[in-house]
Parts: structure tokens; sequence; C-alpha cells
């Protein structure tokens, strides 16, 4: 039996002026039908024993869907809709449901199933248009967090150390540990309740009263410490290992500069926001993630992993911006044979010429100059190279070099006959690979496509839905929002591209008029009258 499709005429209904949209609304019915996600919600069907029959949940998440896809991101919007909008009402079957179902048809229907229904729309959409997911296009953007901005918590882990030297020095002088009991680093409640216990007992076994009455200050000073300590370690594992801040009115929005800053300018004071990635095929968003980071640079790992969870593949070419320009990116890429097409942080200075490159890394692991001169790895007795993997090389021959002051300009040495490099073999290899493809034809045609699709993307979110903010907590229910937010943008497309294109034809026995290309003294006369110009002029 069809779920989506079943419909029941109503005598009220009234499509004259509207039969366009009718045909929308059974297309995008017919697609929701045909892609199967009927078996995802069917486990949620249930029948009430007793009470008010419950909703039809194909009709309400036709209905979700569909107000997402329209840009009705409030649920008290979709309950309003439903009552006057008559597009709403067809997909209703005329049941007004309030603004309390829709919330709790996506958290207890749609959340836990999220992905799954996501992939399993998509996909139809991608199958019946004949579109494929090997070029990929993969960018992100900061969307505000529904917290309170001032209501922000930092990491507390400069205030943890001088609590834990604080508490160190007062158990010392009271004596309560031994020489190898005083733990380094972060001192945890738990070493301080035990030392606490142990000074109150020492109390009670004393008779001397100064004696007490110096203990006794020393205890209420450690008993501050330990609630102190108590309240840093909350703090810290609602953080987590991976960020900074949070805040109190939603624990796992993070504190990030956004581009628009409503109150002082761009990108002076933090806000409560979530980090947005997407993937964008051939117009359609594929993939989806929000994480806490806020750098684009690790998020790219588990976009492409959450595009695998998704449609069970990988695509062959991924296109993104400098942000993501990273070794571990690179690497990820080749492993699993993905053509990168990622601009890494020096690309702009390096294609516009102002900052270009001061050494090549050559096929016999050599490197090339700016000065067209060779160094060879070497190893330096008391230096150690910076970061992990990197090697030294030394270039000769720097005295009378045209490119010294380029090459040198944040050195403090400036006039030495030779130079030290530290290469990152891997790194320099995957960025020259990288450069090569970007400077290609592909590249080029990937690199306007990244700007069109994904940029066009988050564009479209944003200025025409004005969707800048979200209106739920948490992550999983940011995650979901974002999903149907995602899900109505492929729908609010797909829609636009199977619409039959409107076709004029002439009457029949009349002759079709054709513009004929007018004198230079009649466009003349008509730019100045501001008149348009007629058929045959």
């Amino acid at each position: 039996m069809n779920k989506f499709t079943t419909k029941q005429g109503v005598l009220f209904y009234s499509f004259t002026t509207m039969e366009e949209e009718k045909q929308k609304l059974d297309r995008y019915l017919l697609l929701l039908e045909s892609s199967g996600v009927d078996k995802i919600l069917q486990k949620h069907e249930t029948r009430a024993v007793t009470g008010r029959p419950q909703y039809n949940i194909y009709s309400l998440f036709a209905t979700v869907l569909y107000g997402f896809a329209k840009g009705c991101w409030s649920l008290r919007q979709l309950e309003e809709c439903c009552k006057f909008d008559i597009r709403f009402m067809y997909l209703m079957d005329n049941e007004t449901p309030s603004y309390v179902s829709f919330c709790n048809f996506i958290n207890t229907v749609i959340k836990p199933d999220a992905d799954l229904i996501f992939a399993t729309v998509t996909s139809k959409i991608m199958k019946e248009q004949s579109l494929l997911m090997d070029d990929c296009f993969i960018d992100g953007t900061k969307i505000e967090a529904d917290a309170n901005k001032f209501k922000f918590v930092w990491k507390p882990i400069t205030f943890h150390k001088r609590l834990g030297e604080k508490a160190r020095n007062l158990i010392r002088i009271a004596g309560l540990c031994e020489a190898d009991d005083n733990p380094t680093g972060l001192i945890t409640s738990v070493y301080l309740a035990n030392r606490l216990r142990e000074l109150h007992d020492r109390i009670m076994s004393l008779n001397d009263a100064d004696e007490i009455n110096r203990l006794v200050k020393m205890a209420e000073n450690l008993e501050t410490y330990l609630m102190k300590a108590c309240e840093y370690e909350e703090q810290e594992r609602i953080c987590g290992p991976n960020r900074n801040s949070y805040y109190k009115t939603d624990h796992d929005a993070t504190a990030m500069c956004l581009k628009r800053d409503y109150y002082s300018g761009l990108g002076s004071n933090m806000h409560a926001a979530y980090q947005v990635q997407s993937a964008v095929c051939c117009g359609y968003i594929c993939s989806y993630a929000v994480t806490q980071d806020r750098s684009d640079t690790y998020c790219f790992i588990p976009t492409l992993e959450r595009f695998r969870k998704i449609h069970g593949f990988y695509p062959s070419r991924v296109c993104a911006d400098a942000g993501y320009g990273c070794l571990d990116n690179y690497r990820f890429c080749d492993d699993n044979g993905i053509t990168a097409f990622i601009k890494y942080m020096s690309w702009e200075g390096e294609s516009t010429g102002r900052r270009p490159a001061v050494y090549e890394l050559n096929d016999d692991e050599t490197i090339t100059c700016l000065g067209n001169r060779k160094g060879q790895e070497v190893s330096i007795p008391d230096r150690h190279p910076k970061k992990a993997g990197s090697v030294f090389y030394r270039v000769d021959g720097c005295t009378g070099c045209d490119f010294m002051p380029y090459c040198r300009q944040f050195m403090t040495e400036k006039v030495a006959d030779f130079k030290i490099f530290e290469v990152n073999r891997d790194f320099i290899r995957y960025k020259q690979q990288a450069r090569d493809l970007l400077l290609s034809v592909e590249g080029i045609e990937m690199r306007v496509n990244r700007s069109c699709q994904v940029e066009g993307c988050f564009g479209i979110m944003k200025q025409d839905f004005s969707f800048d903010r979200f209106r739920r907590t948490g992550l999983e229910r940011v995650a979901t929002e974002l999903m149907l937010t995602a899900l109505g943008m492929n729908i609010r497309k797909y829609m636009r591209n199977v619409a039959a294109p409107k076709v004029w034809t002439a009457p029949v026995g009349t002759v079709p008029q054709v513009f004929k290309k007018p004198s230079a003294k009649r466009l003349a006369n008509r730019i100045a009258k501001k008149k348009p110009l007629q058929p045959n002029e």
C-alpha cells in the first residue's frame, strides 16, 4: 500500500490557480514514495489503543521536509502553514498538528535515523536525475548557536594549575604527605579529599588549643581548594580534550569568531557557534557534518568519512580551499585513491607571484632555491627540527643572490653565505602535486565549480533563507536540524529541476514574428525615448 501518494479528495480544495504547484507536490510525494523512506519510518508507526489517534507519520514527514524546503525553520510557523497554506493542507490531508507534535516527531522519529533518511532520499534524487557523485566540493562555515552570548565558560587549565600549587604548599606545611606522595601537574579532587580527611583526623586527636586553631584554618582553606578543584574538573569534563570553551545554556556550543558580527565589527567578539561542513555534488548536498572545531582543517577527514558512511564509497575527486591544505588531509586522499584538488596555505601568494616558494623539491631528494642553487640534506648536531618528519637542507653561495632580501626577510642573520631550510619532504611533495593539479585545465574547472556550487549553497542558505542561527540546542539536535535543512534544499532544487519548462507556442494560423536588427538611428531614438524594440522594427 502506498504511504505518501494516497490522498483522499476534499470538496473544498481549489487548485484552479495553482495547478502547477499541485503537480509539483504530486511529483514530490512520488519521489518520497519511490525512495523507500517509508520503510525507515514504518517501525515508528503505532496505533493508539486509547486516546486521540496518532497523526499519519508519512504526512508529518512530507510536511516537515516540505516546510524546510520552503524556509519554514520554525515549528510554530509550520503549525500556522498547516492552517492557512493550501499546499501544507494538501500534504497533511487537512489536519492541523501543533508545533509540539512536530517537535516530538522530529525528536523521536527523524533524529535516530537522520543519516539513513538523508542518504535514502538524496540517493534517489541523484539516481532519478542520472547524476554522479564522483566530483565533490567541500567547504565549511560557522553558524551561531541558540545560546546566551554572555554565559560562556573558558577551560580553567591555568587556574587549575595555580590551585594545585597553592594546595601543595598548604599540604606540605601541614605535613600531610610524604616526599613521594606529592603529585605533579593538575591536582585532583580525590587527592585533596583524602588529605582533608587526614587533617580532620589529626585535629580530633590533638589537645593543644593553639595547634587545633591553626589546623582548623588550614582545613578551611583546604576545603575551599577542594570545592574549587571539583568545579574545575566539572568544567574540564564538559569542555573535553579538543576545545577550550563552552556555554552554560548549550554545553556543546563553542566560542568562535563569526564573519558576521552584529555587535562590533568583523570577528571582534566571541559567539556561541558550531562548525558546519557541506559536501556538494552536481549542485546537491550529498554529505554534511556538524563539529565543534573552530578551524576547517580537522573537519575534512570526518566529512569524507561521513560521505562514505552515507553513500558507501569515497568520491573520485575532491576540491577544497586553502583551509583544508595540510599533510594529514593530503595523505588521507592519497591513501584512499582520491584526486585532491586542495589548495594549501601559501597558494594565493604563489599563484599571484607576490610570495613565491623559496625552494622546490627535486626527484633526487634535493632542493633548488629561487637563485637556482641546489641544496643537500645535512645534519646539525646542536639543532633539531621544529616539526616531526622534517629534515635540514643547506644551500651555499647566497652572497650576491638577487633573491637574498626576499629569502632572508624573516631571518635575524641576513649576511651569511648559506641558508638552512627545514623541509618536510612528504608535505612539499603533496603541495607540488596539488599545485600541478590546480593549474591544469581540469583543476581550473574544479575551482570554478567549487566557488559556484558549495559557496552558492551557503549563500542560498544564509542570504536567501536567512538561516544564520540554529534554533535547537545540543549537538545531536543541531545535526538533525542541519540534515533537514540540507535535505530541504535538495528537495527545493529537485522540484525546480523536474518542473516542466513553460514553452510558448504560437496560435494556429499565425506567422511567428522575428526580431530584426534595427538601424543605428532607430536604436538611438528608442534609447532616448526609453521604449522597447518592437518586432519587425
